[in-house]
């Protein structure tokens, strides 16, 4: 075990133990809860608890409270063995009904649990020492969760916490979490009237408001541009197939908990689509396609639906209704890795363009369940591998997390806080043109079989717009904001001339807005700062004498007075530099 991994290890035990601390701190104080399960997460803990009555904010101190004074009595950590049924009959009589479900599932005779003082819970550990060895956590937050995430079962009530082995880290975790609150895409996107979701409308469902569709056409229109520089073509399909099409794909075996029940039409059974790779094949197999054609690139932004457990939507970020910057590249052996350097290069260009620098980088191999021949799972994988190796990316292996169909690079992009979100993915997939019997006619005039790459740049456009939300904190970069400049008048005596400093800007293809009321000036300026706006041209009897504007960005930074010709300038500069 490696350095790094030795102390991943232990800061899991450690919020493992935390959380056992903060079980013991509740039984402490609130005598009829049950327990459920309290595991280590990434960056914290854990606990379910089954109480009648909510835990409030207040309870949340009381708990860490008592943390505290478990913590600072250095009560070691002791693992009792016992058995199965010894430890059922000890778990009913305490009325322990959640460990008794998880106990009877455990196959093993013996069992183990973990004592600190009075308090004794179920647990297969490790553990660290004693308690005495927590010195810096914190409790988070309460939420509601269904026991083993089940809609129903009932709803237990979760505490969350953090633990790390020093002040200064658990610190800085504080301060990215406070950070997160105020960057969280779902609180600026009502604050900024980017979209919204409706309860009226259904879970999960995004709806674009004109400044958000504003921010997505200006990303469409890039990489459609990028898209034709590398030899894209555009296409479209339908939003409903037959079902037979995707018993065909391998969709309904692999993918059926994330598809919606089949819609009898005219007797035929359909189902609105999950992904668009079946219906860029049915296009494809229109008619023969011959060597000298390959490779083709399908480029479309295809809105897919999926079923999630209402339970992990969250925002723009899990959805249930997404459109996906998806492509489809049919292509020949000898030219796979060719296409695969070529798409790693086009994916870290296009994320950089939009602001990010920081990448982990997975390349996920054949899962337990998987279509096709070893053979040609093995040839995937080592594509990817010499792409990754060419484009000279550090990556890591995720085995067993490819796609059924083929194994995939998987690229998290980093944001400012250093948080990783999942976008871009590859995938090549020799098994879907076998099904679907996609071939080419070689130089040797027969037909051989076609190798496709499934690929999408952004993932989603939903997940992308609300990962650049945060990573602004709503503030886009003037290339992407929907408002880009707004005009501003002191008085009504100026109105006649800002009137024309705004179509002067609209002509040069600025998004421009205007504020032309009879209010003041600094209520105005604060407004387009509230909305994040990046530049605003105040008009006043002096600029109008002088044909200039007066430049404040949103910053607060006063640019002074300028011609209108020259802050054209500037601002297309910077547009085109996409800065």
């Amino acid at each position: 075990m490696s350095k790094k991994e030795k102390e991943e290890f232990s800061i899991e035990i450690l919020r493992h133990s935390c959380s056992h601390i903060m079980a013991h701190a509740v039984k402490e104080l609130f005598g009829d809860v049950k327990l459920g399960i309290g595991p280590a997460i990434e960056n914290g803990f854990y606990y379910d608890f089954h109480k009648k009555e909510p835990f409030t904010p207040e309870d949340l101190d009381k708990i860490a409270k008592k943390m505290k004074h478990i913590i600072k009595s250095n009560l070691p950590f002791e693992r009792i063995e016992m058995d199965k049924k010894e430890a059922i009959k000890s778990l009913e009589d305490n009325n322990e009904s959640y460990k008794v479900e998880l106990l009877k599932e455990i196959p093993d005779e013996k069992v183990s649990f973990y004592k600190e003082g009075d308090f004794i819970d179920l647990c297969r550990g490790p553990h660290i020492t004693s308690t005495g060895q927590v010195k810096y956590f914190k409790l988070l937050s309460i939420a509601g969760a269904y026991w083993r995430g089940d809609e129903k079962r009932p709803m237990l009530q979760r505490i969350y916490g953090t633990a790390f082995g020093s002040k200064e880290e658990l610190d800085n975790y504080l301060y990215i979490l406070e950070e997160s609150k105020k960057r969280d895409h779902r609180k600026l996107g009502k604050e900024l009237d980017l979209f919204s979701i409706h309860n009226e409308a259904g879970a999960g469902l995004v709806f674009w408001h004109p400044k958000g569709s504003v921010i997505r056409n200006v990303i469409e229109d890039f990489y459609k541009y990028e898209h034709a520089k590398r030899g894209y073509q555009f296409v479209n399909i339908p939003h409903v197939l037959r079902l037979d099409l995707w018993k065909t794909s391998g969709h309904w075996d692999f993918y059926r908990e994330y598809i919606y029940s089949p819609m009898d039409i005219d007797g035929q059974e359909y189902i609105i689509k999950p992904m668009n790779c079946p219906g860029h094949i049915l296009m494809y197999n229109n008619k023969k396609h011959s060597y000298p054609e390959l490779p083709i690139r399908w480029a479309e932004f295809g809105t897919v639906y999926r079923y999630e457990k209402s339970g992990v939507l969250h925002g723009l970020m899990r959805v249930r209704g997404f459109t996906q910057d998806d492509a489809h590249i049919f292509c020949r052996p000898e030219e796979l890795e060719d296409e695969l350097t070529a798409l790693i290069e086009m994916v870290l260009f296009i994320l950089r363009t939009f602001g990010f620098g920081d990448f982990d980088v997975y390349l996920s191999t054949r899962p337990e369940k998987y279509v096709g021949s070893l053979q040609n799972w093995k040839k995937a994988e080592d594509a990817l591998k010499k792409a990754l190796e060419k484009s000279k990316l550090a990556y890591k292996i995720d085995p067993g997390e490819g796609v059924f169909y083929g194994p995939k690079v998987d690229i998290k992009i980093k944001d400012c806080l250093g948080r990783a979100w999942q976008c871009s993915t590859i995938q090549v997939d020799f098994n879907l043109p076998e099904r679907f019997n996609v071939t080419y006619i070689g130089e040797d005039n027969a037909e051989h079989e076609v190798i496709m790459i499934h690929r999408a740049l952004m993932g989603s456009l939903e997940r992308f717009f609300g990962v650049l939300i945060e990573h602004y904190g709503g503030a886009f970069p003037v290339w992407l904001a929907p408002v880009q400049a707004k005009v501003m008048t002191i008085t009504d005596k100026q109105k006649s001339y800002a009137q024309s400093v705004k179509k002067k800007l609209f002509d040069a293809d600025i998004r421009v807005e205007e504020d032309f009321r009879n209010e003041k000036i600094g209520l105005k300026i604060r407004e387009a700062q509230l909305q994040k706006i990046p530049y605003m041209l105040v008009i006043g009897g002096r600029e109008a004498e002088n044909k200039t504007v007066a430049v404040r960005k949103r910053s607060g930074e006063d640019m002074g007075a300028i011609s209108i010709d020259d802050f054209i300038g500037t601002i297309l500069q910077e547009i085109d530099k996409k800065t």
